[in-house]
Parts: C-alpha cells; sequence; structure tokens
C-alpha cells in the first residue's frame, strides 16, 4: 500500500469514527481524547476540535508530506450505548491486530446501520414506564403514576411521528408538552385527585434537559468552553419549549374545560421509591438501547446512586448527599471499565439519570413564573446549583479516587 494510500485510509478511518461516536452522544473532551489515542496508534498527527453542532478534523502524517483538513457540521446525537460499546470493541481489536483497518471501517458500517435491539413495542413500554417511574419517585399518588404512564405512550407517539417529519421535530418538544397539558386538563375533569403540573412533568420527562446540563457543566469544568456553553443553552431552550408548551396547554384546557377542584390524594408510601428506581433503570436501559449482557450492571448503577444519595443526604443534606452519591457511581463505573473493558460511561448516565436534577429546574421555573409550587420544597433555585455542581465534582473525584482505563 502506497503511503497516500495508507494516509487515505487512517484519515477515513479517523473521520468516520468521530462522526459515529458524536452520533452516539459522547462528551466533547471524551470524544477528543479517545480519537487522539486511535490518531497516536495509527502514528498520524491530529487536532481536533469537537462541539455538539461542529467537528473539526486537522490531520498530517510524521513527515508532514500528506496533511488533510475536514470541518463538518453535525446535530447534537443522541444516546445509543449498545453503540457506544461495540464501537469501543471494534477499536479494541483494531488497536491488538484482530482486524485491519478496513476491516475495522467496515465493521463500523455495520454499527451505525444496525437498528435497535429492542424493536418498538419494547420502547413504547419504557417511554410510558419511566414517565410512572419518575411520578412514583416524586412521592405523589397512585393516580399520578397511572396518567403520567399513560401520558408517556402519547408522548412516544409524538416522537415517532418527529422521525418521519422535519417539521414536527422542531416543534416535537412543546407540541407534546402542549398536548400532554391538554389531556391532563381533560382527564382532571373525571379524577380530580391528579396534580395536573406533576403529571405533565412526568409525561415528558424524557424531554427533560438534566443529563444534557449536566454533561454541559462537566464538558466546562474540563475547559471545553465551546462545547459545554453550547450544550447548556441548548437544555435550557429545550426547558423553555417545554414549559412554554405546558402553560399554553393548561391555560387552553382551563378555557375548554374550566377549572377543576383538587381533592388531594393518598400520598405513596416511602418504599415505592425502590419500585420506582427499578422500572426506571429497565426503562433507561431499552431507552438507552444497553446491550442485554450490559443491563444488569446498569441496574446496579440506579440503585447504587439513589441508595448512596438518600443515605448520605441524611447525613449531609441533599446537595453533598448528591455528591457522595455521584462518587460512588464513579468508582462503580470505573470499576466496570476496568473488569469488563468497556467505557465507564454505559453505566454511569444510567446512574446519573436517577441522580440528575433536570426536573427541579422545570419545577423552580414553575414557581417563578406562576408563583405556584408543584411540590414542597425549600430553597429549590440553589438546591437544585449545588445538586448540579456536586454531581460534576463527584464524577471528577471518583475518576481522580479511581482513574478509568478508557478515554469514553
Amino acid at each position: 500500500m502506497s503511503q497516500a494510500n495508507d494516509f487515505y485510509q487512517k484519515r477515513r478511518f479517523i473521520i468516520r469514527l468521530g462522526k459515529a461516536l458524536h452520533k452516539l452522544g459522547s462528551t466533547a473532551y471524551r470524544l477528543e481524547d479517545n480519537l487522539l489515542s486511535i490518531a497516536k496508534f495509527l502514528d498520524i498527527r491530529a487536532s481536533f476540535i469537537i462541539t455538539p453542532t461542529a467537528l473539526t478534523f486537522i490531520l498530517s502524517d510524521d513527515e508532514d508530506d500528506h496533511q488533510y483538513n475536514h470541518l463538518v457540521r453535525v446535530t447534537p446525537g443522541d444516546i445509543d450505548l449498545g453503540s457506544l460499546a461495540r464501537i469501543d470493541e471494534l477499536v479494541d481489536e483494531l488497536v491488538n491486530g484482530e482486524r485491519t483497518l478496513s476491516q475495522a471501517l467496515e465493521r463500523l458500517n455495520e454499527v451505525n446501520a444496525k437498528p435497535s435491539p429492542y424493536g418498538f413495542l419494547l420502547t413504547f413500554l419504557a417511554f410510558g414506564s419511566s414517565s410512572g417511574a419518575f411520578a412514583m419517585l416524586m412521592h405523589t399518588s397512585w393516580h399520578d403514576v397511572f396518567w403520567s404512564t399513560i401520558l408517556g405512550f402519547v408522548v412516544f407517539l409524538f416522537v415517532i411521528w418527529a422521525e418521519r417529519s422535519r417539521r414536527v421535530t422542531e416543534m416535537l418538544e412543546p407540541m407534546a408538552a402542549l398536548t400532554t397539558s391538554l389531556l391532563a386538563s381533560f382527564i382532571s375533569i373525571f379524577d380530580p385527585s391528579i396534580n395536573i403540573p406533576m403529571v405533565i412533568l412526568s409525561s415528558i420527562i424524557a424531554f427533560i434537559p438534566g443529563l444534557s446540563l449536566t454533561v454541559g457543566l462537566s464538558e466546562l469544568a474540563a475547559r471545553h468552553l465551546m462545547s459545554g456553553t453550547a450544550r447548556i443553552m441548548d437544555g435550557v431552550m429545550v426547558l423553555f419549549k417545554l414549559y412554554f408548551g405546558a402553560v399554553l396547554g393548561m391555560a387552553l384546557g382551563k378555557l375548554m374545560w374550566g377549572e377543576v377542584t383538587f381533592v388531594a390524594p393518598q400520598i405513596m408510601p416511602v418504599w415505592t421509591s425502590w419500585l420506582a428506581v427499578t422500572c426506571l433503570s429497565i426503562a433507561l436501559i431499552i431507552l438507552f438501547k444497553v446491550r442485554i449482557k450490559d443491563a444488569p450492571w446498569g441496574i446496579v448503577a440506579g440503585y447504587i446512586s439513589f441508595s448512596v444519595s438518600i443515605w448520605a443526604s441524611t447525613y449531609l443534606g441533599v446537595a453533598l448527599g448528591a455528591f457522595v452519591g455521584a462518587f460512588a457511581l464513579g468508582i462503580y463505573s470505573n470499576l466496570f471499565s476496568r473488569v469488563m473493558n468497556l467505557p465507564s460511561s454505559i453505566v454511569r448516565l444510567l446512574g446519573l439519570v436517577v441522580l440528575v436534577p433536570g426536573s427541579k429546574v422545570y419545577i423552580g421555573l414553575n414557581s417563578l413564573v406562576s408563583g405556584q409550587q408543584m411540590l414542597e420544597v425549600t430553597d429549590l433555585g440553589s438546591q437544585t446549583f449545588l445538586i448540579f455542581m456536586s454531581l460534576v465534582a463527584g464524577i471528577i473525584f471518583s475518576n481522580v479516587a479511581m482513574p478509568h482505563r478508557k478515554t469514553l
């Protein structure tokens, strides 16, 4: 193989690998570190600039005889932990000499084209159960859990519609929030014991950008300022669109069907939190497309992050309890990475969703605008900010205590 053709094959693989990993929702600093390590293995001098909407590759060989710059605009990726695991195994096979570069490129195309392993029905059920599990986690009532689950199914239908229509994609979040608000207002006529704002929040919980905001803050902490700022602003705008749709829907519902007097239901027992974490973890495995063989590790991650944070919060408060939970989750995910030789993010993201306070940002926004509290929570704004920072700090400290071996 000529030197020019060799350089072409290497840069082609690096660029396709970068696009594939970005599509799977990898953070900027981890993606750059991974690409740099691959470029070093392939004897390519490289520099990368990764943001949620653009990828820049600057590549050359050791003698600078061949240089190539590649800039491409992309859309923010969706989390696909199953494909992330497959690509990581592919890279290991390339490094260990088990695959040639051309075979690795072919396998990469196969991974990108691989459909969801769970299919339509399981994904449909996961959307509904994640909404119901969140309502259960908020200790509202069984009425709220039931109706949140039903409306979660409705939201999934909008997601399917958006996959087939670009116009719907642009309006997905506010349109889903508007529809669920109208339906929740209508349901209250027959079941006045539902907490309408909480049911709406639970039904659209899949869109609440808590994880995105946490990832953005972690990128800022790693001094990836462009990527972190862009991700945070994107999350804030999604939050605003959701809240606008919910407010508009409640206003239209009140105008069309009138206002119903709320009948306080019986609050759910404390033990249901564990049922909620179980249901939420299983739903996330399906929504994040985790491979079945990695699923038990992901469920355990949810238990660890929730139980440790609850235990620590009794001594240190909610915010620092989240720090201890994130620290324990980080240790566990890095241990998983060492044992299974897979990226720690496969289980870390699953456990982190249980801890991220994105819903509290929404609740705080509701209290600020309407003056009405969805839940009795004191110092919501400062508490939410502290939890976000505690989660980022917990992950950073855990990486120091037990360094991860994988760059992803």
